[in-house]
């Protein structure tokens, strides 16, 4: 059972601040006392006293969660609007073939991709999701499956793309050796996912409840870079391209009414805190692979 609490949430927020302004040199003696006077504030405020939920983690699927998500997942999404343009930009250089869409949702990639003129494969676990993209993408082979089981012949594609899914996947490893059986030798992958760091930092939202009838928290799995790398390296995956993408550093304007439970808007109870503490951080790493045409050992790679 984890507490969910709005005002645990702004505590932590004031020292992510604190600890990052001491380390980085930008805390100076009214800066730490603006702090300070403002978690004592934060104490003595009564809508946020009693406030928080329990919440059971793990109680709730991913699947779940992009049923409710699917009609609005295509509206203004920051994730979306910052891995997106390198994620084109990547794809704009690549030759012109066949390629997965892999965790498709909406097919926003796959899309683009048919924009250059590649033949369109999309998967997904999300039926929701999946007739979105059907909506879409009509002349593409959309199929319904996991993407550690992916229902492709090898050596099929010579693009993948996957885009801000893997975080949802307890192992890594087994999704990427899919993505190098489908991919051609020399073909390329191209990753989008959540920042480890911002994970830290951003609000663990209540999900509707469980089974139980308590609110639920999805898992999730951040990794640190090295797990990208552990997992791809010996595959035959060479490095092409990393970025680590910084969202915004400005907070947008606050809303009405300032929430009581975990959302991203209770930022605004303490602004200044919360850009000392997240502003500048990685949000989204992109990566570029690209799989080596020959073994480790120098011979062509065979499939089978």
């Amino acid at each position: 059972m984890t507490h969910l609490s709005p005002l645990g949430y702004l505590l932590g927020l004031q020292g992510a601040a604190l600890l990052r302004g001491m380390r980085e040199g930008t805390a100076d003696r009214e800066f730490v006392r603006a702090r300070i006077d403002e978690i004592r504030a934060l104490l003595d405020e009564p809508a946020l006293r009693a406030g928080g939920v329990d919440a059971v983690p793990g109680a709730i699927s991913s699947a779940e969660v992009y049923r409710d998500w699917a009609p609005n997942y295509d509206q203004p999404n920051t994730m979306i609007e910052l891995e997106q343009p390198v994620v084109r930009q990547i794809l704009d250089g690549l030759p012109v073939g066949t390629a997965l869409d892999a965790a498709c949702g909406t097919g926003r990639h796959g899309a683009y991709l048919a924009g250059l003129g590649h033949r369109i494969i999309g998967v997904d676990e999300s039926p929701e999701m999946l007739a979105l993209a059907r909506a879409r993408l009509p002349e593409a082979e959309l199929h319904r499956a996991g993407l550690d089981r992916l229902p492709l012949a090898d050596a099929c594609v010579d693009t993948v793309v996957c885009g801000l899914a893997l975080a949802h996947l307890p192992d890594l490893g087994a999704v990427l050796a899919e993505f190098a059986r489908v991919l051609r030798p020399g073909g390329h992958l191209v990753i989008s996912d959540a920042h480890l760091l911002l994970s830290y930092l951003r609000p663990t939202l209540p999900r509707d409840p469980g089974p139980d009838g308590r609110p639920s928290i999805l898992t999730e799995y951040h990794r640190p870079l090295s797990a990208y790398l552990g997992a791809a390296l010996p595959l035959g995956f060479q490095v092409r391209r990393c970025e680590e993408l910084v969202r915004s550093t400005v907070l947008p304007e606050p809303p009405e009414a300032l929430p009581t439970h975990m959302s991203w808007d209770l930022q605004f109870w303490c602004p200044e805190a919360s850009l000392a503490a997240i502003g500048g951080l990685p949000s989204v790493v992109v990566w570029h692979f690209q799989l080596d045409p020959v073994t480790p050992g120098g011979s062509v790679q065979v499939r089978g």
